[in-house]
């Protein structure tokens, strides 16, 4: 229906320019719904959603944001076609680099090949499911009248921005910092939208670790101190810490886990980049294992260099009122009296940790999103943003349950040697000793609250991203 209508108004095919600037006219008509010849935000959207046709949320206004060249807030018919013309040419361009044999339509192959182009690698059913989401006459191809039908009124303009919906953002910051790295294009990389996304991450990040502190350090607590002999439960451990160091207490070790996430971020980043072009067998293209290799090695390096950090939080989480003054006089505590190798207690069990979890992590959210594209991409390749979420926390949570019996290892290495009389094991000895004395779940002590944390830490990180990227001019 939706199809009919844009093609009936706007998308004849003609080369005289005053026929195609009456059936804009007519258009701004069926829209200008007062009749004071402009189109605000909500007569847009309101005459879109009349007409049956789908638009993404902030769309309307991002168009009008777009045309309003006098900031009267709404788009005079001047306006309106001028948007309409430089859109088009736009989307004409965004079809053209797609059509790679020049055919004059899209089909499923050519779309693998011009995502494969861009770093995403997708197989012969969601090139289909993506091609269907807009293909109106069934032939399974695309022509420019059915591109044009479908993103007239969507802003997004190229094809970097319409594979957006899909990318696997490491924005959902649930504490751990071990997901394979966001993929940019170049496009991104060179307008320096890369840098952006990235300080919106790590703010993020840091308002996310921030407001789930709590529960973060009730995690390493139960982690270190919780055995079959000695349980704690979540109320009785928050009691204990109250009244040990009061109510700032629960924010120990906060400080470092929040100053560690730049220099992480950016080794990671950089290094993500340097392993692609090392690991890319096909002219730069980078495919789905190598993507997870990449990832790993980058994880690797920038756990390598900022390890020592990771220590002094685990130590700095579990301290007692009065035995630290702060980062630096545990740093020197720890240097004096352990030496620098305490700096790499429990590194072998960390590392060892990236690979089932990156692994899980990019295996469940691309089963969820092949799942969904199989079963709902109808009208639109677009999930929504809960779907999203949903896909990224589920698929991090099934990274982190697969790795946290050698983050529990980790966690009580490097707490070791600051308990009294708590012997110093190797990584093997550890696992064993547990297992024997607790069980095969006493490597998952302090998952409760781990798990408590997911959905609030999500939820900020989500919210203080997109007030980040409307704060840096990062288009949605």
């Amino acid at each position: 229906m939706y199809y009919q209508a844009i093609r009936r108004l706007v998308f004849t095919d003609c080369s005289c320019a005053t026929d195609a600037s009456k059936t804009y006219e007519d258009l701004f008509e069926k829209l200008d719904t007062n009749k004071d010849g402009k189109v605000d935000v909500a007569e847009l959207r309101a005459g879109l959603t009349s007409m049956g046709i789908t638009f993404r949320k902030g769309a309307a206004q991002k168009i009008i944001s777009s045309g309003d060249k006098d900031k009267d807030l709404g788009l005079d018919f001047e306006e309106f076609s001028k948007y309409l013309k430089d859109h088009e040419k736009k989307l004409r361009l965004t079809f053209k680099s797609l059509d790679k044999n020049n055919d004059g339509r899209i089909d499923h192959m050519e779309v693998r090949q011009s995502l494969a182009d861009l770093g995403m690698d997708i197989n012969q059913e969601e090139a289909k499911k993506i091609l269907q989401s807009i293909d109106v006459d069934g032939t399974m191809t695309v022509d420019w009248n059915e591109w044009k039908a479908h993103f007239l009124f969507n802003p997004a303009t190229n094809l970097q921005e319409i594979i957006r919906y899909w990318k696997h953002s490491t924005v959902l910051d649930i504490g751990d910092s071990l997901t394979i790295p966001d993929e940019f294009t170049e496009e991104e990389k060179t307008t320096g939208i890369w840098w952006r996304q990235l300080s919106a991450g790590a703010m993020a990040g840091a308002v996310s670790r921030t407001g789930t502190a709590p529960l973060d350090r009730m995690k390493v607590f139960m982690q270190v101190h919780s055995t079959k002999s000695n349980k704690i439960s979540l109320v009785g451990g928050f009691k204990q810490m109250l009244k040990e160091g009061g109510a700032l207490s629960l924010w120990r070790g906060n400080g470092i886990n929040v100053l560690k996430i730049a220099p992480e971020t950016a080794i990671k980043f950089m290094a993500y980049e340097q392993y692609k072009k090392l690991l890319s067998s096909d002219s730069g293209k980078v495919r789905t294992h190598e993507r997870f290799i990449a990832g790993s090695l980058a994880g690797a390096t920038a756990q390598t260099a900022i390890y020592p950090m990771e220590v002094m939080k685990t130590r700095l989480t579990l301290r007692k009122t009065g035995q630290y003054t702060g980062m630096f006089d545990c740093a020197k505590k720890i240097l004096q009296k352990e030496g620098v190798k305490a700096f790499y207690k429990g590194y072998l069990p960390n590392i060892l940790g990236i690979i089932p979890y990156a692994g899980i992590d990019l295996a469940v959210y691309e089963s969820l999103k092949n799942a969904w594209l199989a079963k709902y991409a109808k009208d639109s390749a677009n999930p929504g943003i809960l779907v999203l979420l949903a896909c990224g926390t589920m698929s991090s949570t099934c990274g982190q349950l697969t790795s946290y019996p050698l983050a529990l290892i980790r966690t009580r290495m490097q707490a070791a040697a600051s308990i009294e009389g708590a012997e110093q094991m190797s990584m093997n000895r550890m696992v064993k000793k547990i297992v024997e004395n607790e069980g095969f779940f006493g490597l998952y002590r302090g998952i409760l609250p781990n798990f408590m944390k997911v959905i609030p830490a999500v939820s900020i990180s989500y919210v203080v991203y997109e007030y980040m990227r409307s704060g840096l001019g990062i288009q949605k």
